[in-house]
């Protein structure tokens, strides 16, 4: 049998170009790899650079000077109100940093030093839904309150003022514009920094516009203005915007602007804050005509579409005194009071006693307390002399008046001012008191020797609603009351004057406290004078009606 042995197949040859690809396939993953082994590292150190610049690292509290651990807890107007709950005093700030000329950077220093001050004089911070709810319900969850805000969202806000906040317990708003958030750094705050501080609880987030927070041409000559609330010059077309496109330019920026707060995982914002806390360059101007040939003001437009999105708007400065309370809710704006750089702790006291809430029972004798009447001549002058008979006067002839805390007392009601005048002598010399000062339809009394005016409105849209004749003579008794909706004049105890208010002009539009004037157009006469004031709250009425809901 013959055997055979098994013998393996044949191979044939490898192409020699086999050779080729395969060493280059080999060569291409080896670079593979080494682009991964390369790129990881290079990855994690510019995503760790990335982080590094949008999220910035703290900076320590500077601890509170001994100037203001030795300041004194409060002014005394503060202490005598008598008010259980204050209204809420809201604080305006811009930014916190070191090294900056900026008249809006506090120093680190003088922040803490400020909130140290604020923790002494035994002030709580608000957060946005606290100082919401007050202006909803009168009513603040402690006595002495302060709503602290921040506007345009500078990056000192994270580095410095945060951990300053946590020191003192104390919480914030930051005002964002949110188109210049993670943009022009390190000015602004990142998107990342504004996550953390929501995140601590410190920090709520309010509207500031999206990008409109600068000033642009409004005419002709290239004369700027806030491009919030002005409408601006078109130079292609030589006009100025309509109406329609004023509120489309304005609407589609608030609502990118809420848009984007969505979009970063932020609640909506309630609030807004006005950019150079202005409503417009020139209050209530006419805008030009629309599509359908009206015409609506400037401060019309831009109001309505501010209200349809936020439930308060608040500024700086205002064309009456607006700070929290009754009046302002009615209005839906706040006024604050501006912490600057060169805010001492002693101006931030003497600021927040003319921003603390008053009631009529706390001035029961008005003109004793001359350092709390504001004059309101526009003359320069202090003191309450021209009114009272001790001079300065303005001139042979002139005119002089004043104003008693007209920011504390925006929300009076329910009280009696009982005053004597003397030295009058003819229907040229003459003085004035106004009740309800600042309120959408004062009333104002103007008494002479023969005969007593009653005036209701502002400026040149007063309007005479009653005129009596007196017994002739150069000293009168006026008393003024003032209820919800009634005011009642009553000179010499005689002669009566009722004014009942329309609907439009009660509640916290009918608010408000009390000014006074002399006037003297004979340069033969004498000035008239005050010789006694006295307030008095009428029974039921024992402070202020919405700081008393506290009680």
């Amino acid at each position: 049998m013959t055997s055979t042995a098994h013998t393996p197949p044949q191979r044939s040859a490898p192409h020699p170009g086999a050779h080729r690809a395969g060493a280059r396939a080999a060569r291409a993953l080896l670079g593979a790899l080494a682009v991964v082994v390369v790129a990881v590292p290079f990855q994690a150190a510019w995503s760790y650079d990335a982080h590094r610049r949008a999220v910035t690292a703290q900076q320590v509290p500077p601890g509170p000077s001994d100037a203001a651990m030795a300041t004194p807890r409060a002014g005394a107007p503060t202490e005598t109100r008598t008010v259980a709950h204050h209204a809420p005093v809201v604080l305006a700030y811009h930014d916190v940093g070191r090294g900056s000329r900026s008249r809006y950077t506090v120093t680190p220093q003088a922040f803490e030093d400020q909130l140290a001050t604020l923790a002494r004089a035994g002030y709580r911070s608000l957060d946005s839904a606290e100082f919401l709810d007050f202006l909803r319900s009168g009513s603040t969850p402690a006595p002495r309150t302060v709503f602290l805000t921040f506007d345009d969202g500078a990056h000192g806000l994270w580095v410095h003022a945060d951990r300053i906040l946590a020191k003192y317990r104390m919480k914030a708003a930051a005002f964002l514009i949110t188109g210049h958030v993670s943009r022009h750094r390190p000015y602004y705050l990142s998107w990342e920094e504004i996550a953390r501080m929501e995140a601590s609880g410190r920090w709520d987030f309010e509207n500031h516009t999206h990008d409109l927070h600068h000033r642009a041409a409004v005419d002709r000559s290239g004369r700027r203005a806030p491009a919030l609330s002005n409408p601006l010059w078109l130079p292609h077309e030589s006009r100025a915007e309509t109406p329609a496109e004023f509120r489309a330019r304005v609407s589609g920026d608030l609502d990118l602007s809420l848009r984007t707060f969505a979009r970063h995982g932020l609640p909506r914002p309630h609030l807004f804050a006005y950019p150079f806390s202005e409503a417009s360059d020139a209050a209530a101007r006419p805008g030009a005509p629309g599509a359908d040939g009206t015409a609506q003001s400037v401060d019309g437009l831009l109001t309505d579409l501010l209200r349809t999105r936020f439930r308060v708007r608040l500024t700086n400065s205002s064309e009456r005194p607006l700070p929290a309370g009754r009046r302002a809710a009615t209005a839906g704006q706040v006024q604050r009071l501006e912490v600057t750089r060169a805010t001492s702790t002693a101006d931030l006291l003497a600021g927040l006693a003319r921003f603390t809430t008053s009631a009529p029972s706390a001035s029961p004798h008005p003109l004793e307390q001359p350092s709390l009447w504001r004059r309101t001549d526009r003359g320069g002058h202090t003191g309450l002399g021209a009114l009272t008979g001790r001079g300065p006067y303005p001139g042979r002839t002139g005119y002089a008046s004043a104003a008693h805390m007209p920011l504390a007392s925006a929300d009076w009601t329910g009280y009696t001012v009982t005053t004597t005048v003397d030295r009058l002598s003819e229907s040229r010399n003459n003085i004035g008191l106004v009740v309800r000062d600042h309120s959408r339809e004062p009333v104002s009394v103007a008494l002479s020797d023969s005969f007593v005016r009653v005036l209701v409105g502002i400026g040149d849209g007063r309007r005479e609603i009653a005129r009596r004749a007196l017994v002739s003579g150069p000293c009168h008794r006026l008393s003024v009351t003032v209820e919800a909706d009634r005011t009642v004049v009553l000179v010499d105890g005689t002669v009566r004057i009722e004014r009942r208010s329309p609907r439009s002009a009660t509640a916290g539009n009918a608010t408000g406290g009390i000014a006074f004037s002399t006037r003297n157009g004979d340069p033969a006469s004498s000035y008239p004078r005050f010789t006694s004031m006295t307030v008095t709250p009428l029974p039921g009425h024992p402070g202020t009606p919405r700081a008393d809901a506290a009680r």
